[in-house]
């Protein structure tokens, strides 16, 4: 109402509406606008039974617009940089290792930190090379499969923890200072100090998160069926799966996050499209 004072209007309009939710203290487009123009909706809907004039700002007048931030894809050389800097840093040989052994899991099985934070001992299956990741998002359980050198690691990590936390308080695969499981509160700056002090990501439009770690596996999965020539469309699906997607249509975004990718998806589409015409 105070707004509308200042405008000498009694009720709302269409116009009123739209010029205050436009208005912005910094100047930079934000999602105050669209949450403004609800309020303002919403507002005017009530103002009705009063008075007669009221107008009521249609929907989709200022629709709210998700902002798509480009992933940080990781290099070889990054990922070895940032464990690296886990086994120089850190000054706990057991520490150091977590975080060393953390951040090449989820470089080479696309699991959400989340994912990696709640594995248990049992949760991995030794014989088969399998991790078994426990009602994740959407409430699903799946099998991971992994590299034989991804599990030597997690062996050799298994076998020094063991030696160094002989009595954990809790089942945990991954244990932090407190000999409980690692919290993501504790993760999230340290995995930041481990990136700055890598020089990670130096001058790059987005800085490097632990999430990206993921969409650099993905990234790099759908590479590599580039240049071997692999039906990319037809194996989507099972990347989807291993990836724990809840539809295929959550995959497809990867197409979109490198531009090599983009280049190899359309240098296919151009040979499709040639040998269809020839």
């Amino acid at each position: 109402m105070a707004y509308l004072d200042t405008r000498g209007a009694s009720t709302v309009s269409i116009e009123a509406a739209l010029d205050w939710a436009q208005q912005s203290p910094t100047g930079q487009p934000t999602t105050v606008g669209p949450r403004r123009m609800t309020a303002a909706r919403g507002f005017a809907r009530y103002l009705t039974g009063i008075y007669p004039g009221t107008e009521i700002p249609p929907l989709g007048l200022m629709p709210h617009r998700q902002r798509w931030r480009r992933p940080f894809i990781y290099s070889t050389a990054d990922i070895e940089a940032l464990m690296g800097r886990a086994r120089v840093l850190i000054r706990s040989p057991l520490r150091a290792a977590t975080y060393e052994t953390l951040v090449g899991l989820l470089a080479a099985g696309g699991l959400r930190i989340g994912e990696a934070i709640k594995l248990d001992r049992s949760d991995i299956d030794w014989t088969e090379s399998l991790l078994l990741i426990r009602e994740s998002k959407f409430g699903k359980s799946r099998l991971v499969p992994l590299h034989s050198t991804a599990m030597q690691a997690l062996s050799a990590y298994a076998q020094l923890r063991d030696e160094l936390e002989p009595r954990p308080k809790e089942p945990s695969f991954f244990v932090s200072q407190t000999h409980k499981r690692l919290c993501y509160a504790a993760v999230c700056p340290t995995f930041r100090h481990l990136v700055d002090a890598a020089g990670v990501g130096d001058g790059a439009p987005s800085a490097p998160r632990l999430h990206d770690l993921r969409h650099t596996f993905a990234v790099r999965t759908l590479l590599g069926w580039y240049r071997t020539g692999e039906e990319v469309q037809a194996k989507l699906p099972w990347l989807s799966t291993y990836l724990g997607h809840r539809e295929p249509a959550s995959t497809y975004w990867y197409l979109s996050a490198a531009p090599e990718l983009l280049a190899l998806a359309a240098a296919r589409q151009n040979t499709g499209w040639t040998a269809v015409r020839s």
